[in-house]
């Protein structure tokens, strides 16, 4: 059997918590992509009083006349207005994928507990800057909601619901209906996330299609959506041998990694990837890529830094 002390394979409630000393390097601008994604508090430009200054503009019909700088306008001689912002909360719902899929690791760790690394970095930023924040962990049979609240003591909630998933895999999970378990994630996401949300999808996106597409659309009309793709080196490209053995630690396998085979892995992985990153460009979804080596902080601020792909 799998050692579910073993970090790199079975995430653990202690892992996720130490988390919280490296989420304060994680700095988030308005410069990001999507108007500020994971800024926490977000602002929204305001025709009339609001809590800050933003600017000085010319007048535009539709303009509140309370917000009138009548000095500009009789110094200039052209009527000029000031535009303020204000501070609103929003909600954060992480999806987190625990399929079996995600069940893999030719270097570094899982993806499974890179996921949970990720949404616990996440979910840290997110208490840290006093904003609500819930979830829908899912594996390939069931889903548990949490509904979105603030505290340490609810994201305890949360890391409980992703460390139970996660040690319920094993070698043994099928994963038969991806796309199945995927769409109910998202469709069930619709459900509780309202409008004004920020939604963040951390997964591998196995089993995405035209559905998946749909729900992800039809979510995005009003909410905030960001896609993290967490890839294996292995899994993105198979080695050119011919035989492979693959273990789970027990049992172990042999198979022909050349000719059609590698080949028709290769095209799906392709195409898999190809419709991600398509679908995330059309509907402006940012897509990080997360690989499964380098520490999960690291990537997380380099690739808020670069806005996704």
């Amino acid at each position: 059997m799998m050692d579910k002390s073993d970090s790199d394979i079975y995430v653990s409630i202690e892992q996720l918590r130490k988390l919280q000393y490296q989420a304060v390097g994680v700095n988030f601008t308005p410069r990001q992509a999507v108007n500020s994604v994971l800024n926490g508090r977000y602002s929204s430009k305001l025709r009339g009083r609001g809590l800050n200054f933003e600017e000085l503009r010319h007048y535009r019909p539709g303009d509140d006349i309370r917000c009138m700088d009548w000095k500009v306008t009789k110094r200039t001689g052209k009527p000029h207005i000031k535009v303020y912002t204000e501070e609103r909360e929003r909600n954060v719902y992480l999806i987190v994928d625990q399929r079996a899929a995600m069940f893999f690791g030719s270097k570094g760790k899982m993806k499974s507990v890179i996921c949970a690394e990720l949404a616990a970095l996440i979910g840290w930023r997110i208490v840290g800057a006093g904003d609500r924040i819930g979830a829908l962990v899912f594996n390939d049979d069931s889903a548990s909601v949490i509904p979105a609240k603030r505290g340490g003591q609810h994201l305890a909630q949360i890391f409980k619901s992703i460390v139970k998933q996660n040690h319920q895999l094993g070698a043994s999970n099928n994963s038969t209906r991806a796309s199945d378990s995927l769409n109910q994630s998202w469709h069930k996401t619709a459900q509780v996330c309202g409008h004004d949300s920020l939604i963040i999808y951390i997964g591998d996106g196995n089993g995405w299609n035209d559905k998946t597409t749909h729900l992800m659309k039809n979510i995005r009309r009003h909410n905030e959506v960001i896609a993290c793709n967490i890839i294996d080196a292995l899994e993105q490209k198979l080695p050119s041998m011919a035989q492979m053995v693959v273990s789970d630690g027990k049992l172990q396998i042999q198979f022909d990694a050349l000719g059609k085979n590698q080949q028709q892995y290769q095209q799906q992985i392709e195409s898999k990837l190809t419709l991600y990153a398509q679908t995330a460009r059309k509907y402006r979804v940012p897509l990080l890529t997360i690989n499964t080596i380098d520490p999960v902080s690291t990537q997380l601020i380099n690739a808020f830094r670069r806005g996704g792909e």
